[in-house]
């Protein structure tokens, strides 16, 4: 019997190489049917970051709003690379988007809340993009590595490609 996928969990860091992932995540989508499912998690602050915050902003309430800000940045962000995505694709090509049913920006540690959404969503498939090369802990990256390890279903990478950002105009 073969594999079925039926949701798909695109994890997006908003790297340049992350839009070249969802192509692949998309792709697959079209041939198996499945649903997509976008997100993006927020680190936790630093330490040394929520340290700062409380020595400048003394007002708990407005450091509560400086946060909820961030989310709402990095909502809007992830609205508008979705939109330049799926507006570039060609006219065969847009119908995938009604196959994207939820994107979500939580709050978390990356590779914990990745694999945990994706059990909660009841997917079959992660998809992600591995970092460029440069000063990351290895060339997939820590999350990807961290989600590599402990995933219970199939999980593609999508590694950097130079020519990565030509590709997503």
């Amino acid at each position: 019997m073969k594999p079925t996928i039926t949701n798909i969990l695109f994890a997006t860091d908003l790297s340049q190489n992350s839009t070249y992932a969802l192509r692949h995540a998309a792709s697959l989508a079209e041939v198996t049917g499945a649903q997509i499912h976008v997100l993006h998690v927020n680190e936790p602050l630093s330490e040394d970051a929520r340290v700062t915050l409380e020595m400048f902003i003394l007002n708990s309430e407005t450091r509560e709003k400086a946060a909820q800000r961030r989310h709402e940045m990095v909502k809007q962000i992830l609205a508008e690379r979705q939109q330049r995505f799926w507006e570039a694709l060609d006219a065969e090509g847009t119908h995938i988007r009604d196959q994207v049913t939820s994107i979500e920006v939580i709050d978390g540690h990356p590779a914990d809340a990745i694999l945990r959404r994706a059990r909660q969503l009841g997917c079959d498939l992660i998809v992600l993009g591995a970092h460029d090369h440069g000063f990351t802990h290895t060339f997939l990256g820590t999350v990807a590595t961290r989600v590599l390890r402990r995933a219970d279903i199939p999980t593609l990478v999508v590694p950097y490609r130079e020519d990565s950002q030509q590709i997503q105009k």
